[in-house]
């Protein structure tokens, strides 16, 4: 796909918990075709110790107003600056970079999405699009409390959501694999973000189950144009840059021990 640079206006920047921040970005022109699972690398200004743009998820695509949504984990000083732009401040966004999600062929395909902490950005819009397919998904969120289980309402307006809870604080206790809904429900697909070890755990659910399974890998990316080199990942086909031939893999396609 075409990549876009854009100056795009901050229109909303809300803090959901005390490490996750919802950025809106707005177009004065229609925003370019995104698809689920497709990520921005987005400039960071007025943070002196910060040199290289920062990789975040697409979380939504408002056509409506013309924004795009941005669910922003802060970890350093770059994503600090990002979570303090005031309203009306314009950012430069690089985007849409790598590949999304495969979409489904048949409406009748069943899809559980899985999202843990900052991964369960991709997903919304992955939900939305499935809804304009007429496939309601179910979603399976996991977190460490309540607290960091993020835009719930969201969600529930494209599938069923399920969550789970490290601290039994909301949801079911224990990890996204524990979840009673991976034994009492059938799935042909499983889409899956969020830290390596959960991507990992929820890999081999689907292989023993026979499943097809996707994921999107959070390596480091500098520059999301597969120069850098800093997001190599060994593939059954080889070393590959995850931001130019991912995120998203096929686990098949992963040399995971699973």
């Amino acid at each position: 796909m075409k990549k876009y640079l854009l100056d795009l206006k901050v229109v909303e920047n809300t803090r959901l918990a005390p490490q996750f921040t919802l950025l809106k970005l707005r177009g004065n022109e229609s925003l370019p075709d995104m698809l689920p699972g497709q990520f921005a690398e987005i400039r960071v200004d007025g943070a002196p110790n910060t040199f290289l743009r920062r990789p975040i998820s697409i979380n939504f695509v408002d056509r409506i107003n013309n924004d795009v949504w941005f669910l922003i984990q802060l970890v350093g000083e770059g994503t600090h600056r990002l979570a303090s732009l005031a309203i009306g401040e314009m950012v430069n966004v690089l985007l849409p970079l790598g590949n999304g999600f495969t979409m489904p062929k048949q409406t009748t395909e069943k899809l559980l999405l899985v999202g843990g902490g900052a991964g369960t950005a991709p997903m919304l819009y992955f939900g939305e699009q499935l809804t304009k397919m007429g496939i309601r998904p179910a979603f399976l969120l996991g977190a460490r409390t309540a607290n960091m289980l993020l835009q719930l309402d969201e969600f529930g307006q494209f599938g069923d959501v399920y969550c789970t809870t490290e601290d039994g604080s909301y949801g079911e206790q224990g990890f996204v694999t524990q979840h009673s809904v991976l034994q009492n429900q059938t799935f042909d697909r499983i889409c899956c973000c969020g830290p390596k070890p959960m991507m990992v755990a929820v890999a081999k659910f689907a292989k023993a189950h026979n499943i097809t399974c996707e994921v999107s890998l959070e390596n480091k990316m500098a520059c999301g144009l597969g120069a850098c080199l800093c997001c190599v990942e060994n593939t059954k086909d080889g070393n590959v840059c995850v931001c130019t031939e991912g995120p998203v893999f096929n686990i098949n396609d992963l040399l995971w021990q699973i």
